[in-house]
């Protein structure tokens, strides 16, 4: 790739000796950076030192400088606004697919961003190399080229990327730009990694193809997408000896005085990054290769090496960790056990586990405020999740002690079925969250052992960030068609419309315009009629697909192309439907003001009877929570709050109002729905495409029927609306008034006399149950003179006419000494019981007698089964 700044300044092209790969700089030099070990440990390679915060501020502010304009941050859970990942990776990944495939305009152009990013591939290493992040800030400057309007490329990127280096007091003689390809997110092109002493701390990339498969697609998009390592370029500007020593000091300080960790000579630390930079660190047969090679160096065994790093390597993995969990539980992730739930989850447990190595005795909620703390300047959006975040901690830490409880039965009652291979231990992580490390403790105690691969963590975190949950939908028929014009956008209280038909596929009739809403957004189909002279058709479905409206009726004959017909929607039933839609938009709102931001639509379906909202949240919802959720739903709806729908810009909705509109799922399109309930202030506001009341107080009273947890993580409320939740209020006071006919009291004293029969049962039970045992012992007596002598036994064969229940206790009064009872009953009930003497299995005598089975010293069979 030819450069004007190459040219201009006297960059040479050189070929690098070890990897093959060629570079340029203005030094002569044998090996690329990417080959050499870092050089600027202990050295001032920048004009003055900077922290995280000074570091993120200047990238920003050079950037603002030349003409760019800085954008906000996105969540690091990605799965707000894309389906494909679900933790933001890097900073292209907030513009694909919608930025990057040309279907919206960027906000910017050319932007700024500084984005936290979240990657758990590298997990495994994440303390023991001295550079692996899992949470780490990518810097990017962006400019999206097209024919009609081009930004820059190349040579300006270069000339930027220079000049910011430059300003930092980057000697330009140590810069080397190594050419290299980039893919990621299905797109690719060539690129510059950028170094200096060593160390990465940029990547140019010019996007300018597709990738399907193994082939490539020019895109109309030509993309400058660049990522500067924010956490990188602090770390060469202290030149400490590890990047965690240089991000996280005052945390990695307060650590190791609390574990009163034995002071390591910095110099082997050193030798441990220096190394790990030029080597590449992917599995556990590379982490024993890096640590023999420092034991070697600094002339030390490899066994004494590691009791000294092992201490520092858990510290330095806390303070990654605990600043990834404050990105990802403040940007409302909610542990469960799927999807990025499972990974928020995965990354406690696992510091959790970090923290028990170390007998540390400060609570991970410390850990955690102490870089929500550090972060509030830039974030301050962290702190106001404090109260969850702290929350959240303190249950999952309740549950992972009581899992490594339960761990030895786990794994007892594995090993009783197979031996233990290492799918297994992933399924008991998965399962049981159980940690590896307990796992293998627990199986050396039996006399088991397995080897675990150093990157076990990266295994499980793969296995779930690349899993994906596949939607089934229904396979409509293609057409060729206009796309239909949607009449309930526009008269959503009309009833009925006139229009010509398209096109007629199988029992799918299309038209030009519909009132009829699809199904769609969690809401049911409209239903109705559509009339041809004097002859009428049901529509039983309706569907929609590129815009296009799909019409499924019970039968077609008698239609035809070009037919001019009246449409009449059930107007009920699309009335029942806008209330229960609106109030699924009320409760959503009501349970974020209740419960807390965290809350996040994870499903809905809005019927006729009923309505569902799914919801994130961390624990059960109390009855004084619903209560309060109920109580607020209702003021809402008395408040008669507008419901208002508008169509935006996708990047001004997004601007306006963040990513929470996004709370129905990914909403494809440069335009979007945007409902909003408001008045003075905003009570809700979703990126949706059903319809909806005109205003709140249409929705009628709100009945929260019940909730339930339908998985870890998720919690669900069923609910009324309007007459349904009158029906339901009528239903209820049928109920009340025959139990209170039946038990001869007012709506009042039901509980009083509940309660009453219930001690009175509970007594006549007791009395009952003494009974029984009084009748058994006569019976006891009375049988005493029917056993008979067979061989060295006493044996009783009996029919006695009561129940299994009084049987067995009959039987354990008779069963002594060398006495075999068998009782049956005139039910077909039968159990054999041994005394103590006996040494006859009663599973074999059963089994002789007839199909049952049990213990040796008892068992039993209900006949009347076979």
């Amino acid at each position: 790739m030819k450069v004007k700044l190459f040219e201009d300044l006297g960059f040479k092209r050189q070929k690098c000796e070890k990897c093959g790969k060629y570079f340029w700089s203005i030094e002569e030099k044998d090996i690329c950076d990417d080959c050499d070990k870092y050089s600027f440990i202990g050295k001032k390679v920048t004009k003055k030192s900077f922290d995280y915060d000074e570091m993120v501020k200047e990238f920003i502010k050079f950037f603002e400088e030349h003409g760019h304009r800085h954008i906000k941050r996105a969540p690091v859970v990605a799965r707000r606004w894309r389906d494909d990942i679900l933790l933001t990776i890097a900073s292209i990944a907030v513009f694909q697919p919608w930025v990057t495939k040309g279907l919206i305009k960027p906000k910017a152009n050319p932007l700024v961003i500084a984005q936290p990013c979240i990657r758990l591939n590298d997990i495994d290493n994440v303390g023991r190399t001295g550079r692996h992040l899992t949470c780490f800030t990518m810097g990017g400057h962006h400019a999206f080229n097209t024919p009609e309007n081009y930004i820059y490329w190349q040579d300006e990127t270069v000339e930027l990327c220079y000049k910011f280096f430059k300003r930092l007091g980057i000697d330009e003689k140590k810069i080397i730009f190594v050419e290299s390809w980039w893919e990621g997110g299905g797109n690719a092109g060539p690129c510059f990694e950028v170094l200096t002493h060593g160390v990465e701390l940029a990547t140019l990339v010019f996007m300018q193809y597709e990738k399907i498969e193994n082939d490539y697609k020019e895109i109309p998009l030509k993309i400058v997408d660049t990522g500067y390592g924010i956490e990188r370029f602090v770390w060469i500007s202290q030149g400490k000896e590890t990047i965690y020593d240089a991000i996280f000091g005052n945390i990695v300080e307060k650590l190791k005085k609390e574990v009163g960790v034995e002071e390591i000579e910095r110099g082997i630390l050193k030798n441990i990054t220096e190394l790990s930079g030029i080597m590449d660190i992917s599995d556990a047969k590379d982490l024993r290769e890096l640590r023999k090679k420092v034991a070697e160096k600094v002339g030390m065994d490899v066994e004494e090496l590691t009791r000294l790093l092992e201490p520092y390597e858990n510290i330095y993995a806390i303070a990654d960790h605990t600043r990834a969990l404050a990105f990802m539980l403040g940007d409302g992730i909610v542990p469960s056990n799927v999807q990025e739930g499972y990974l928020v989850r995965m990354l406690i447990r696992k510091t959790l586990r970090h923290m028990d190595k170390l007998n540390l005795s400060l609570p991970i909620t410390e850990i955690v405020r102490m870089q929500l703390n550090s972060l509030k300047s830039l974030y301050p959006e962290l702190l106001e999740m404090e109260d969850y975040i702290m929350d959240v901690l303190q249950i999952e830490e309740r549950r992972y002690r009581e899992t490594l409880k339960r761990g030895e039965g786990i794994v007892r009652r594995l090993l009783k079925k197979k031996d233990i291979s290492l799918d297994d231990l992933i399924e008991l992580y998965d399962s049981h969250g159980l940690p590896v490390e307990i796992a293998k403790e627990i199986l050396n105690k039996y006399g088991k052992d397995i080897d675990i691969p150093d990157n076990f963590y990266t295994l499980i975190a793969e296995r779930h960030e690349h899993k994906k949950i596949e939607k089934k939908k229904e396979k409509l028929p293609e057409v060729d068609v206009q796309e239909t014009e949607l009449l309930f956008y526009k008269y959503p209280n009309d009833k009925e419309f006139e229009a010509e038909i398209l096109k007629i596929v199988d029992n799918y009739v299309i038209l030009d315009r519909t009132l009829f809403y699809p199904e769609g957004g969690g809401q049911k189909a409209d239903k109705g009629k559509i009339i041809k002279g004097d002859k009428e058709y049901e529509v039983i479905d309706v569907k929609k697909e590129n815009n296009i409206v799909y019409h499924k009726l019970k039968s077609v004959e008698g239609l035809k192309e070009g037919d001019k017909v009246k449409g009449v929607i059930d107007f009920e039933r699309r009335l029942t439907l806008m209330r229960h839609h609106t109030a699924t938009h009320i409760v959503n709102a009501a349970c974020q003001r209740v419960l807390g931001k965290h809350v996040y639509q994870a499903g809905s379906d809005v019927d006729v009877d009923k309505a569902r909202l799914d919801i994130t949240h961390y624990k059960r919802i109390s009855k004084e929570e619903l209560k309060e959720i109920e109580k607020l739903a209702n003021e809402i709806v008395l408040g008669n709050y507008k419901v208002e729908s508008v169509f935006m810009d996708r990047n001004e909705a997004e601007e306006k109002f963040g990513f929470r509109i996004y709370q129905g799922g990914v909403v494809p399109g440069d335009v979007l729905r945007i409902v909003m309930i408001k008045n003075d202030e905003l009570i809700d506001v979703q990126a949706c495409g059903g319809t909806h009341c005109q205003n709140t107080g249409e929705v009628g009273m709100i009945k929260i029927i019940k909730t339930e947890r339908i998985q870890d993580g998720v919690e669900r409320l069923i609910y009324v609306s309007g007459l349904r939740a009158l029906e339901y209020a009528n239903t209820l006071e049928d109920i009340l008034d025959k139990s209170s006919k039946i038990l001869r009291c007012s709506y009042e004293d039901l509980p009083k006399s509940l309660e009453k029969i219930f001690e009175e049962n509970k007594e006549l039970n007791k009395k009952l149950e003494e009974m029984r045992e009084k009748l058994a012992e006569l019976k006891k007596y009375e049988l005493l003179d029917k056993f008979e002598k067979i061989g060295d036994y006493e044996v009783l064969i009996e029919c006695v006419d009561a129940e299994p229940k009084d049987l067995l206790s009959l039987a354990d009064n008779l069963a002594i000494g060398n006495r075999i009872v068998i009782l049956t009953n005139n039910k077909g009930f039968i159990l054999c019981k041994r005394g103590e003497k006996v040494d006859v299995s009663m599973n074999e005598l059963i089994k002789a007698i007839a199909k049952g089975g049990g213990k040796e010293h008892l068992a039993q069979e209900d006949v009347r089964e076979n």
